[in-house]
């Protein structure tokens, strides 16, 4: 049975999992600082059915899209997302097969006592982007890079806590 969470989830509270390529199953990959979020736009057409003498418009959905999704987090050591980023890179045959460059990327909102709360599934990620913040010698902020990730779907869960 999922618990109703009683207060909001705060911004700053989340964890980012990520599918290793072409395996089932998440596994947190990176300590992300920032998350653009998720936008998802359905396009209609209005119509009017043969049947109705009133002549009132009904809205029929026909195209859904999603807009790219942004992580950002701090340089460090690691290479996974990078990896995957030159790995999709079209043009450079690395014997990748088509089905390792999709991943489920999983961003879970974390309560107050660091637990599950909320997750989203970012369904058949394809990383499309990478932006390194500017250096400059003149101030003292984190370097960070940033990776953007096409998707192909949304699924929202209320976790168990």
């Amino acid at each position: 049975m999922s618990t109703v969470h009683k207060d909001p989830l705060k911004t700053f509270r989340f964890l980012v999992e990520a599918e290793k390529g072409g395996t089932k199953g998440g596994a947190v990959v990176a300590a992300f600082s920032q998350f653009s979020g998720i936008k998802v736009n359905v396009e209609t057409v209005e119509t009017r059915p043969g049947s109705d003498p009133r002549g009132v418009k009904e809205t029929i959905p026909v195209l859904t899209s999603f807009s790219p999704v942004t992580l950002t987090k701090g340089v460090i050591g690691d290479n996974d997302f990078i990896e995957w980023l030159f790995n999709s890179v079209a043009g450079i045959d690395r014997g990748i097969k088509s089905e390792n460059l999709y991943r489920t990327i999983n961003v879970i909102a974390l309560n107050d006592e660091g637990k599950r709360g909320v997750s989203w599934s970012l369904k058949d990620a394809l990383p499309i982007g990478y932006e390194l913040t500017p250096m400059d010698s003149a101030r003292s902020e984190v370097l960070s890079e940033s990776l953007t990730f096409a998707i192909a779907g949304v699924k929202r869960t209320v976790l168990q806590s």
